[in-house]
């Protein structure tokens, strides 16, 4: 009788994602990010945008980097270290992405957080950019 070996599969989980901590959670809050994605989408009547493909495609490619700081970790015996690490911060960029989402779609969503969007979004500034300047102090800031 043929079939899908689960040993098979297990083995490839293992060798592609090792023993991640978190990655359930990732992927829990990426199904998030593109289902407020849809809606946000949906509420600006661009639906079938080459925005939203590269989104998916986006995703996609996460899991491509986190494949890699596994291999990374099982090369350098790290235990996990770096693709934990990975994976926390996909967590947070997925968070802010599914509450920019929501802001947008017009759901309350905390005032602190909502005003951080609002400055990054207004400023034109990457939020890469955005966390650089948080982090530099006002003597780095002038000279």
């Amino acid at each position: 009788m043929g079939g899908v070996n689960l040993e098979y599969l297990e083995a490839a989980r293992f060798f592609l994602f090792g023993d991640v901590k978190f990655l359930h959670l990732l992927l829990l809050l990426m199904a998030l990010d593109i289902v407020t994605g849809v809606a946000k989408a949906i509420k600006n009547e661009n639906l079938w945008s080459r925005k939203s493909l590269f989104g998916y495609a986006r995703k996609i490619l996460i899991l491509v980097v986190i494949i890699l700081a596994n291999v990374v970790d099982q090369i350098l015996g790290l235990q996990g270290a770096v693709a934990y690490a990975t994976v926390l911060f996909y967590i947070a960029n997925e968070g802010l992405s599914i509450l920019e989402n929501l802001a947008k779609v017009g759901v309350l969503v905390p005032t602190s957080l909502a005003e951080k969007l609002r400055s990054i979004e207004s400023s034109g500034k990457r939020v890469e950019e955005e966390i650089k300047d948080e982090f530099l102090s006002e003597d780095d800031k002038n000279g």
